[in-house]
């Protein structure tokens, strides 16, 4: 086990055993539970957020720049499919784990019908025949109907702006892919597992476009590299394929992702494609935790200096984006052929290939050294923010309770020690404290009370002012990019004199809508998530500022309440940390199950296309029959059928504004209640739990106990005991608390 697991089950131990003693303490004694109400909340919050606290870390970039190479280097072996290109569709997620184990996440038979039936709707040729309204693939008639439609469908219908028409691709994998996985796709979703030496049959299913096309989503547990367990690296489709959907699934893993590593191929340096990817993440606002990797190729450089001149170029070119980046430099084809090598499991071929790069010694020893200051860094980063930002916190709420226990047992026992007279006046001084404090309380709770409904009308304006029709920053464009569309009609002139009028009008609204996707996915929806991240950051500016005050209160009060304890010979710990810890925004959200409504949301728009079109060319036909009754002049044929795609274009651009405009509303309408409204009440929950936990060691109620004696509910001699061992217990657990967090300190400083 790594490090951090062995300190994570540690930590949710000694949570555990502080909930026992404390559940221990309330049955021997007889105490009611909302003495220990909030500490137990505490633990119990404690051993729910570890187990799920994952570094989630994103390998992006366009296609053939090395991604799954750069992931197999990792885990030291060839275990994704390399070369995948286009057909690498799914985001792959892979973790440390005991074994190899691959879980293929299947989608359901609604699902896959569903993709389908989206497909179809830009093939309005390929739905009659089948004898049904909607398509099942289950049956027969309708695989036979679509495969012989699919067959009859010219070149042109299957070409898109110079590439694979990606609707035909998925309706042909699709069928082609149905007898090898009729028998594991279920109604509800299902799974295929393979483990140990089966392992390697899942690159077969998910890195073939046929299959995969069936896959929702892809699980990997590796047993080997450098990545520890709580770590997910993800292997993201290329960037620039030719299905705009490929790029909104990377868009919703990177609002997952704590960490970037964007990879760059030294055979083309910086693409067009590379650009607006970058341009894409920068307007998603988490440009701020990326690295650059250039995965060399040596046999594209006969040189070092070449080599670093490419390097110095594409290093000024990220700089446009992120200035000063973390840039590295090396062959992750190299990396994996040196373990492979010394794991004897290198084929023939790439031997000779890897004995050729061995010579070439500068280029070798230069992607050596950026290899291992790589990994130093990316170490370091993912150690060090685990250990102290996750690690750290939760002990440092651990110790304040052990102390707190401690505080409790001493109290009581002074109380139960002394006279009448003398417990009275603790009593009553701490009373005056305790009073205080729940003053500052109040005063806490009726001003974040406050401040939700103050920042409820503030993102309340900003949503409505960035979705705006008019002058918002994503309808207009949107609206604009629509209106704007020009047809070009002469490249359409052979579809028509072929297809027919219904036929060319799908084409063009083919072509229209894998343009509109294209800009939804590049420019719209990252602008989106670029705004849901600003208001993320604004609604934790909003309440740290408003926090900020009850520091000093909080501050004051603990000081009287230690001066008070002092009087009485009884020393008062604080919490090591001055000011309030804050909230973490990515635990609140995952605490409270939130998650940024997915970018899909706003790609399903859908457009009725066909039967006004029709209507209007069959109108243009009727209009020429009574102009030759009338003996007027008779329209030409042509023109006649122009006129009727123009106006079933203008109706195709209407139809989709407003199927547009009505996505955006839900989808705003969706984000306004749904998320941000439920994210502001979560961070005030979690600010005011923050800022009770710095005196709720001191606020507990010391009368029970006494009252419990003098009621001769329990005998005075056993409440000691029971005191004492609740004490040693406490001691012991302070004592734990302190080990593991000079494990901590200690593995931080290593690191």
């Amino acid at each position: 086990m790594d490090n951090f697991n062995h300190l994570k089950n540690e930590i949710i131990e000694i949570s555990s055993q502080i909930t026992n003693l404390l559940e221990a303490t309330e049955v021997a004694t007889g105490l009611s539970e909302k003495n220990f109400d909030a500490w137990k909340k505490t633990c119990l919050n404690i051993r729910k957020q570890l187990p799920d606290e994952i570094m989630r870390v994103a390998a992006v970039g366009p296609i053939k720049s090395g991604k799954s190479t750069f992931v197999n280097a990792l885990f030291h072996g060839d275990y994704l499919k390399r070369g995948a290109g286009v057909v690498t569709s799914i985001v792959t997620r892979i973790r440390k784990g005991a074994t190899l184990s691959a879980v293929l996440f299947l989608k359901s038979w609604d699902e896959v019908n569903q993709e389908i039936e989206q497909a179809l709707a830009f093939f309005p040729s390929l739905r009659t025949g089948a004898g049904n309204e909607t398509f099942d693939i289950r049956r027969t008639p309708d695989r036979e109907h679509l495969t012989a439609a699919l067959q009859s469908l010219r070149s042109d219908q299957l070409i898109t702006q110079g590439t694979r028409n990606v609707n035909s691709v998925i309706l042909s994998s699709y069928l082609k892919g149905y007898d090898r996985v009729k028998s594991i796709v279920s109604s509800d979703g299902a799974k295929q597992v393979y483990t140990g030496e089966r392992f390697f049959e899942h690159r077969e299913f998910s890195g073939d476009e046929v299959p995969a096309v069936y896959v929702k989503d892809v699980q990997l547990e590796i047993n080997s590299g450098i990545i520890e367990n709580n770590i997910e690296i993800a292997d993201c489709q290329g960037s620039d394929s030719s299905n705009p959907l490929h790029l909104v699934m990377i868009q919703d893993y990177l609002l997952l992702a704590n960490m970037l590593v964007y990879v760059i191929s030294s055979r083309t340096g910086l693409r067009q494609a590379d650009i607006r990817f970058l341009s894409m993440i920068q307007k998603m606002g988490i440009m701020d935790n990326i690295m650059f990797v250039i995965n060399c190729d040596f046999s594209e450089h006969e040189t070092l200096g070449g080599m670093k001149q490419l390097v110095d170029r594409i290093r000024d070119e990220i700089s446009i984006f992120k200035p000063d980046p973390e840039l590295f430099v090396f062959s992750s084809l190299f990396n994996l052929f040196t373990v492979q090598e010394a794991t004897g499991s290198l084929s023939d071929k790439d031997q000779r290939r890897y004995q050729q790069w061995i010579a070439e010694k500068d280029l070798i020893g230069f992607s050596n050294r950026e290899t291992e200051r790589f990994n130093e860094v990316f170490q370091q980063k993912v150690t060090s923010e685990r250990y102290s930002l996750l690690l750290r916190n939760h002990l440092e709420r651990l110790r304040l309770i052990s102390k707190g226990v401690q505080q409790w047992v001493q109290l009581n026992q002074e109380i139960m020690e002394g006279d009448g007279e003398s417990a009275g006046r603790m009593l009553k001084d701490i009373r005056k404290n305790q009073e205080k404090m729940n003053r500052i309380k109040s005063m806490v709770g009726s001003t974040l009370d406050g401040c939700i409904h103050h920042t409820r009308g503030e993102l309340r304006k900003d949503i409505d002012a960035f979705f705006e029709n008019r002058s918002g920053e994503v309808v207009p464009p949107v609206v604009d990019f629509i209106n704007q569309y020009q047809v070009d009609f002469h490249r359409y002139e052979g579809v028509l004199d072929s297809k027919g009028f219904t036929e060319t009008l799908h084409a063009i609204y083919q072509e229209f809508k894998q343009d509109l996707d294209h800009v939804m996915a590049e420019k719209i929806n990252p602008a989106i998530i670029g705004f849901i991240k600003r208001e993320e950051r604004k609604i934790m500016s909003i309440f740290d500022s408003v926090a900020q005050p009850f520091d000093g209160m909080v501050a004051d009060a603990l000081a009287g309440y230690g001066k008070t304890l002092g009087r009485y010979d009884i020393q008062m710990e604080q919490n090591a940390v001055e000011e309030t810890e804050k909230p973490d925004m990515e635990s609140i959200k995952r605490l409270s199950g939130l998650q940024i409504p997915t970018v899909f949301a706003v790609m399903r728009y859908s457009v009725r296309v066909k039967t006004e079109a029709v209507l209007w060319f069959g109108f243009y036909k009727m209009l020429n029959v009574f102009k030759k009754i009338l003996k007027r002049p008779v329209r030409e044929k042509e023109d006649d059928v122009y006129q009727a795609l123009k106006d079933g274009i203008r109706r195709m651009k209407r139809e989709t504004e407003q199927s547009i405009l009505f996505h955006f509303k839900n989808y705003r309408e969706n984000i306004k209640f749904q998320y941000l409204f439920t994210l502001i009440e979560s961070t005030a929950s979690h600010y005011a739990e923050m800022l009770f936990n710095r005196f709720q060691a001191y606020n507990t109620d010391l009368v029970e106990l006494t009252q419990l004696i003098d009621e001769k509910r329990i005998d005075k001699e056993r409440v000691f005991a029971i005191l004492k061992d609740t004490e040693t217990a406490s001691l012991e657990v302070h004592k734990r608390i302190k080990k593991v967090n000079e494990s901590v300190t200690e593995i931080s400083e290593r690191v």
